[in-house]
């Protein structure tokens, strides 16, 4: 499971425990982009080690919660495709990678090489609203077909949050767990005017 996790929150988790138990998954590995290649951190982020720091107090009560630093360590934009071929050089196989909504829909259009992605992982979309799920059915059948890419909707508990809500309304003991929560306050992070 990838992304800037600015601030990472209860729906990371949730989202990734319901996938890991629908799919039978060891683990789930937690990666936070070095540099997002389609959207620009907005002013007032985390930095980058900061983002790493909380993602580790994130997962640190899940035995099969791993925090990897790969994209971080690999510098530059970070690419989904990069990530898995490196993981694979690792001696990773029967990888799959964990997206929501917005990310499938523009899977195809968006991300760099999508034809090489679903060959080296398959696919688990978690739906941020009930809304969504019709569309991503739709979206996930024309996937399988133009590129036969295996794809699987989980079903879960709607938690309708991401991060930028996160931060706009400042909901970190609400939205993020404690030890993040604490952490966002001891170093002041997300200060009102940060979108």
């Amino acid at each position: 499971m990838g992304g800037t996790f600015n601030p990472p929150h209860n729906g990371h988790i949730l989202a990734a425990e319901h996938v890991r138990q629908a799919l039978g998954l060891d683990r789930v590995l937690f990666i936070p982009t070095n540099l997002p290649p389609h959207k620009r951190l907005p002013d007032g982020s985390a930095t980058t080690e900061q983002r790493c720091d909380m993602v580790r107090l994130m997962v640190a009560p899940y035995d099969w919660a791993v925090f990897s630093d790969i994209e971080v360590r690999r510098g530059g934009a970070s690419y989904t495709v990069d990530t898995l071929r490196a993981l694979h050089q690792k001696g990773y196989d029967n990888l799959t990678l964990i997206v929501g909504t917005d990310m499938l829909m523009s899977f195809d259009r968006c991300w760099r090489a999508p034809e090489e992605i679903v060959r080296l992982a398959d696919l688990a979309v978690v739906a941020r609203d009930t809304h969504d799920r019709p569309v991503l059915r739709r979206k996930a059948i024309l996937l399988e077909k133009k590129m036969h890419a295996h794809i699987s909707l989980i079903d879960c508990p709607v938690l309708t949050i991401s991060s930028t809500e996160v931060r706009r309304r400042g909901i970190f003991e609400e939205m993020t767990p404690p030890p993040v929560a604490a952490y966002i306050r001891k170093n002041r992070l997300y200060q009102k005017g940060s979108e």
